[in-house]
């Protein structure tokens, strides 16, 4: 059991129709998505290359600005507010399709962007599945 399940597990009121386990992987997969790809920004810089690299910096750095910013939303249940968070979600898979799209031209010469754009694949897949299962 996550810190994440077990906090949503805690909530004291009723969720509502919500799959918990999907919101729950959802979360992780976005906080983990947003270091992951800080992670891959800082390792671009290292290397020698750095100048061909700046796009997949400026999608890493983007990608995890929107997946922490998602995250933290998505974290807070009290109230309602379904339209940002559906909103939030869009942007999430969007940012981390893009982002994954471009670590993983660079994967075969970077492991550090392989991993990265696995990151991306698994957040822009939770996104995906939390918001089919909101309807």
């Amino acid at each position: 059991m996550t810190h994440v399940t077990s906090m949503l597990e805690t909530y004291p009121k009723d969720l509502g129709n919500i799959d918990r386990q999907k919101l729950a992987e959802c979360i992780a997969a976005c906080f983990e998505c947003a270091q992951t790809c800080t992670a891959c920004a800082d390792a671009c810089l290292a290397e020698d290359m750095v100048a061909e690299l700046t796009e997949c910096i400026r999608k890493n750095l983007d990608c995890a600005d929107v997946c922490a910013a998602t995250g933290k939303a998505l974290s807070r249940q009290t109230g309602n507010n379904a339209e940002v968070g559906r909103a939030l979600l869009e942007a999430c898979r969007t940012a981390c399709k893009a982002c994954g799209d471009e670590c993983a031209g660079h994967a075969e010469m970077h492991e550090h962007c392989k991993v990265c754009a696995e990151a991306c694949r698994r957040c822009e897949q939770a996104c995906a599945d939390l918001l089919a299962s909101l309807g």
